[in-house]
């Protein structure tokens, strides 16, 4: 099936499937060991069941939010993920000027392929810049600079991957960074033969916020090896209070599943935060950000924005988030998925999928303001 053929997210997401090797697919679709958490974010969002109202006049609907000071035409920021440029050339640019054209955000991560000023200057000078700590602090003090310096409003401070998680599905197919072709799976990279091409013709392959310009090429390694080696497990609420102090926009903090946690990040200066298990990438077990969701937003009482990510395959699932208490959605696969199966026009086809769906669940659902969306849109006998 071609891209512009997709009726939904499903679709989409085999495209992709059918397009990258076994390896690659199952870096961007898999979580961590067993996957109930990566299972979890899906099935808790599809528990949930709406309370539509009748007789009320939806001819003219909006999904349009404000969130820390910028406009955007949808409640969704796409990413933070990284190594996108292993499903398209330059995959990062496309994801960013995807979002641009749709009127959505987007957020860059630290082990993207792109730099953060190419962002900035070939992509949009608006989009947010996502960080994990190194154990190098003057590499960590350096992409703050970077980041303030290309423009970025927004700082989101990833806190749930001091060490990375088991991803199991990774080390049965063999993922490497980069990509290995050997006698095991010669075949299947040689049944990619679009993929091959691209990867070939491509730029190198790189982490634009990480590697030396200079630098030979990286050597095959894991995530985990890489992660290990350069992520800093040490990091304590004590050090946020420095960062807070280094970065005078919008400061996010990201992998919040705890009430207390989220209060006290309010109470240490974060402007935002976004409730998530990593896509279940890291603790298998941990609740869905959904689940979640409802207490933390409670604690908070509207203090600071709360955003969820994890699972959204729908937009019905952006409508039911915002319903318990997110100001907006993040969402990662969906946008890697649209990637891998055409580029930015397949980024932007998996936006429009799901700003199409908002759009026809808030007219069935009889709100006709994203803004206007509560807990009374939802049955209260919903579980998860």
């Amino acid at each position: 099936m071609y891209y512009a053929n997709a009726i939904n997210m499903a679709d989409l997401r085999e495209i992709a499937r059918s397009k990258l090797p076994r390896s690659v697919f199952a870096y961007i679709d898999g979580g961590a060991q067993d996957e109930h958490s990566l299972r979890h974010n899906e099935s808790d969002l599809a528990c949930i069941r709406f309370a539509p109202r009748v007789l009320v006049d939806v001819s003219e609907r909006r999904q349009a939010i404000s969130l820390l000071g910028q406009q955007f035409a949808s409640p969704m920021i796409l990413g933070p993920t990284g190594m996108a440029g292993l499903l398209w050339p330059a995959g990062d640019l496309c994801i960013a000027r995807a979002t641009a054209a749709q009127g959505v955000g987007f957020c860059q991560s630290t082990t993207s392929n792109a730099s953060i000023e190419q962002i900035a200057n070939e992509g949009r000078p608006d989009h947010w810049f996502q960080l994990y700590v190194q154990k190098d602090r003057g590499l960590t003090q350096s992409l703050i600079d970077r980041a303030r310096d290309a423009g970025c409003p927004v700082m989101v401070l990833t806190v749930d991957l001091p060490v990375p998680g088991a991803r199991e599905r990774d080390a049965r197919t063999g993922f490497t960074i980069p990509p290995r072709i050997g006698l095991d799976n010669i075949f299947d990279y040689a049944s990619k033969l679009g993929w091959l091409w691209r990867l070939a013709h491509g730029p190198r392959f790189g982490f634009g916020n990480l590697d030396s310009p200079n630098a030979p090429p990286r050597a095959l390694t894991t995530l985990a090896e890489q992660v290990g080696k350069s992520f800093d497990a040490s990091v304590s609420w004590k050090d946020l209070d420095w960062f807070r102090a280094q970065w005078q926009g919008k400061l996010i903090i990201k992998g919040i599943l705890r009430a207390d946690d989220a209060v006290r990040a309010a109470a240490h200066g974060a402007d935002a935060v976004i409730v998530s298990n990593h896509g279940g990438r890291q603790l298998d077990g941990a609740p869905s950000g959904i689940a979640a969701l409802p207490a933390i937003a409670e604690a908070l009482q509207g203090k600071i924005p709360v955003l969820m990510d994890g699972g959204i395959r729908r937009g019905s699932d952006v409508v039911k988030a915002m319903a318990l208490g997110a100001s907006a959605c993040i969402v990662g696969r969906v946008g890697l998925y649209g990637l891998a199966a055409g580029g930015q026009a397949g980024v932007e086809k998996a936006i429009t999928l799901l700003q199409k769906e908002i759009d026809l669940t808030l007219a069935l659902l009889g709100v006709p303001d994203i803004s206007r969306l509560d807990s009374s849109a939802l049955f209260e006998s919903h579980s998860i």
